[in-house]
C-alpha cells in the first residue's frame, strides 16, 4: 500500500534525507530561504536527484498542518503501511526465516500525537519489527506524530487495524506471546523471559491498555517505581520495556 505523507522541520527533514529508504518524493522549502540548514538540506536532496520547490509560508502550513514547520516540508511516499494481509505476511515470513526472535510493538490508543511519533522514534531504534496501532482512539499518523518520529514513520513498517483484539488473537495462534504493560501486574518487567517471539502491548495515557486488550496478553508486566511519582510517560515507558528485551536478547 503507497501513500502520500507530509514531514516537517529541519531535524526531522534531515533524518529522512540521512537515510536511503525513506522515499521521499520531494521536498518544499520557503521562498529564497536565507537558513544556511535548508540550504544545506537542499543541497542534499538534490544531489540525491530529489526534487526541490519553492513555498511561501501560507503553502507550507496547508502541507504540514504546522506552523512550525522551520521552512520545510518533506512530501514522502508510505510505502511501508501495511493492511492486514500485508501484516500476517510479514510475520509469517519473519517466523519461517530463523533470524532472531520477532519483535512487534501494539500501540493501543495512544492519543498524544507526540508520544506516539516517540514510540516510533524507539521502536525503529530497538529493531522491532513492526508496530500495530488501532484506527480508532489513536492519534494517527500526523504531521506532529511523523516529525515527533524523526523519520521513522516513514521506514517502520506499520499496519493500522480495525479490531485490534482480532489481530491479538491471530498473532497469539501464529505462536507469539503478547505481553501487556500495566502499573498494577504483580510481576516485574526485569523478572520476565523476554526473549522468544513477542508482541509488547502498551496502552494509551492515563488509563493504560483497554479492558479487552488486556485479557488477550498471556502475561502483564510492570515497571519497578522507586520514587514518589507512580508512573512514567508512555513513551518513555514503551523506550524502558523496549531496550529491556533488546539487552536479554543481546545476551543469548
Amino acid at each position: 500500500m503507497s501513500r502520500s505523507g507530509y514531514v516537517t522541520g529541519l531535524h526531522a527533514v534531515e533524518q529522512l534525507l540521512a537515510r536511503d529508504d525513506a522515499g521521499v518524493r520531494r521536498i518544499c522549502v520557503e521562498y529564497r530561504s536565507a537558513n544556511p540548514r535548508v540550504k544545506a538540506l537542499v543541497a542534499q536532496a538534490r544531489q540525491k536527484g530529489i526534487e526541490v520547490q519553492e513555498a511561501n509560508r501560507a503553502r507550507l502550513k496547508q502541507m504540514s498542518g504546522e506552523v512550525r514547520h522551520q521552512g520545510i516540508v518533506a512530501e514522502v511516499r508510505r510505502s511501508t503501511q501495511l493492511d492486514e494481509a500485508g501484516l500476517r505476511t510479514l510475520v509469517e515470513t519473519r517466523l519461517a526465516s530463523g533470524e532472531r526472535p520477532l519483535l512487534l510493538l501494539v500501540l493501543d490508543g495512544i492519543q498524544d500525537p507526540h508520544n506516539l511519533g516517540a514510540c516510533l522514534r524507539t521502536a525503529d531504534a530497538a529493531g522491532v519489527g513492526l508496530v500495530i496501532l488501532p484506527k480508532d482512539r489513536s492519534a494517527g499518523l500526523t504531521p506532529a506524530a511523523r516529525r515527533a518520529a524523526a523519520g521513522a514513520a516513514e521506514t517502520l513498517p506499520i499496519v493500522i487495524v480495525t479490531n485490534l483484539a482480532r489481530v491479538m488473537k491471530r498473532l497469539k495462534e501464529r505462536g507469539l506471546w503478547l505481553a501487556g504493560t500495566t502499573d498494577q501486574a504483580d510481576q516485574s518487567l526485569y523478572d520476565m523471559d523476554l526473549n522468544g517471539p513477542l508482541v509488547l502491548v502498551v496502552g494509551s495515557e492515563g488509563k493504560g491498555m483497554r479492558r479487552l486488550t488486556e485479557e488477550l496478553c498471556d502475561y502483564r508486566m510492570r515497571i519497578p517505581m522507586s520514587g514518589t511519582v507512580d508512573s512514567l510517560n508512555v513513551s518513555v515507558a514503551t523506550a524502558v520495556c523496549l531496550f529491556e528485551i533488546v539487552r536479554q536478547r543481546s545476551c543469548q
